[in-house]
């Protein structure tokens, strides 16, 4: 009887088996929380195990020598209270039902249930490498408590002594089968680690074969960066998102895709968010059809989530435990990448905006205009001559203590207000400048508002026809401090918009540039420019904490 009691366990670990041969029962197997979904379908293969225990049980006087308490224990082990639970009442109904009178369907419906609730408390409490040994101790106190209860119950109670002593040793024997069954399913569990390490493998070949592009980072180069992912990991699609623009995009359905335009899918700004990892397996892209998995992992810097890496497949249920480990590793090495580039360039902009300070400095053309424009007011505005000597003065003083520093708000705008007065001089009633500053105590990196009052000027008041007004706004917002300048010239083109946010240039707009790299890369957010009617508005928001 123990023999073919083993047998029937024995077609049970086969069934198991071949369970785990399929890829998405061993991904279920490799994670660590499950969802409502997947505890169902454990819970009806389980139940389905428990009940063919019971069919297949021999029969003995009545009662049936079955695996049934082996399924049970296995499926809550296994799998938590849920499975266990459910698996033992189902299964304990079922045997009740199938033999309302017989002298242990009351026995076994009972030992059914506590035998479910005992797995799952095994679940939770008991380490996993002494959870097989648990389940067969469990397993046999279920049966020693089965065999109690047809002793007590069994009438005539000679009846139930003679079931207890020709069934008791293989049904008790029997439950080492619990052990072997949690070992065979936690061997496919032990493989999760293997498979870490070898999707971490894959992560750090990759961040090999990208770090070449991250020393500068714009379109082309996040662009090649996305085609190496794709390559290495055979997905159909890439993409690299901040948090409002796509940066790069390749493979299926790229041409839906046009970049640095917002991001509009609602599972991208979910992921920004809540920080979280998103995994969509079935239908995941409604833009592109053809998508039907994607895995969108957060970027982080010191913590904050500065945008996305998405990872897009053609068939559904692509997204396997493997994929999410080795996806996780890699936007971990990119995160890290990108905040090195990042720390590089806000090095070579301050160089830059360095060097642009000594370039204004030492401009003859500016320092020719400035000064014959102070010659042409000593004869007719002796006072006002000496006020723009004052203002040159200051704004070349200004220039020549540059350095790296954090400065107060008052001395950039001072340096602002020295830089406008020589250019409404020079160009009279043309030029028109309101501000609109409230009293704020913030620092912040020198030359962040000059090369944007110098771009309204030059490229929005001074390319229109009749005169204009620049308008300079500091306002306090809480947390945060609004600056703002806003010219009612000709309005800069949508081109240059798109090229300032994908860092494409062209030399005479490098300033502007310069001051969206350095906002990006110091607050997070670089600056905000939309067309308005007439003119053009350029704002940034500054952290007081940061400042």
């Amino acid at each position: 009887m123990l023999l073919q009691l083993f047998e029937r366990a024995a077609l049970l670990l086969i069934c198991l088996f071949f369970l785990t041969r399929i890829a998405r029962f061993r991904e279920l197997l490799q994670k660590r929380t499950f969802s409502r979904q997947e505890l169902t379908i454990v819970t009806l293969i389980f139940s389905a195990f428990a009940i063919f225990g019971t069919y297949s049980g021999i029969n003995v006087e009545g009662s049936l020598v079955n695996v049934r308490i082996i399924a049970i224990m296995s499926g809550g082990i296994l799998f938590g209270p849920w499975v266990g639970g459910i698996t033992g009442i189902v299964s304990g109904i079922h045997r009740y039902f199938i033999d309302i009178h017989g002298v242990t369907s009351i026995p076994c419906l009972i030992t059914s249930i506590a035998a479910g609730f005992v797995s799952g408390f095994i679940h939770l409490k008991i380490a996993k490498r002494h959870r097989w040994s648990a389940g067969i101790v469990a397993g046999m106190v279920c049966e020693g408590l089965t065999m109690l209860l047809i002793l007590l119950l069994a009438e005539p109670p000679e009846l139930g002594a003679d079931i207890v002593s020709r069934i008791a040793a293989p049904m008790i024997l029997g439950q080492i089968n619990v052990g072997l069954i949690v070992l065979l399913v936690q061997s496919v569990e032990g493989e999760k680690e293997k498979v870490a390490a070898q999707q971490a493998k894959l992560a750090l070949d990759i961040a090999n074969k990208t770090l070449p592009y991250f020393r500068s980072i714009n379109r082309n180069s996040l662009n090649t960066i996305c085609s190496i992912i794709r390559e290495e990991i055979g997905a159909d699609a890439v993409a690299i998102t901040d948090t409002r623009y796509i940066l790069a995009y390749v493979g299926l359905g790229e041409e839906k895709y046009n970049i640095g335009h917002e991001i509009i899918t609602e599972a991208t700004k979910r992921t920004i968010s809540s920080g979280e990892i998103t995994i969509n397996n079935k239908g995941a892209d409604e833009r592109t059809p053809e998508i039907q998995s994607l895995i969108i992992i957060p970027l982080k810097e010191k913590g904050e989530v500065t945008g996305t890496l998405k990872i897009y497949y053609s068939k559904a249920h692509k997204i396997t435990y493997s994929i999410e480990a080795m996806a996780v590793g890699l936007s971990q090495m990119i995160s890290t990448l990108m905040e090195v580039s990042r720390v590089e360039q806000i090095k070579e902009m301050a160089n830059k905006a360095e060097i642009k300070a000594l370039q204004t400095k030492i401009n003859p053309h500016f320092l020719f205009n400035a000064l014959n424009a102070i010659a042409s007011s000593i004869r007719i505005n002796p006072d006002k001559a000496r006020e723009l000597i004052i203002n040159l003065s200051g704004y070349l003083r200004f220039n020549l203590e540059l350095n790296d520093d954090l400065i107060d708000i008052k001395k950039e705008l001072q340096q602002v207000r020295d830089y406008v007065e020589i250019e409404m001089a020079r160009f009279g009633n043309k030029l028109n400048v309101i501000y609109n500053i409230d009293d704020v105590e913030v620092r912040i990196p020198s030359l962040l508002i000059q090369p944007l009052v110098e771009n309204a000027i030059v490229h929005g008041i001074l390319k229109g026809k009749g005169s204009g007004t620049v308008t300079i706004t500091v306002r306090d917002v809480g947390d945060r401090v609004r600056i703002s300048i806003a010219d009612s010239g000709v309005g800069i083109r949508e081109e240059i918009i798109q090229n300032v946010y994908t860092g494409e240039m062209p030399s005479n707009h490098i300033g502007l540039f310069n001051v969206h790299q350095r906002v990006q890369m110091i607050y997070g957010e670089g600056l905000k420019i939309r067309r308005t009617n007439p003119g053009t508005e350029i704002y940034f928001y500054i952290d007081k904490e940061t400042s």
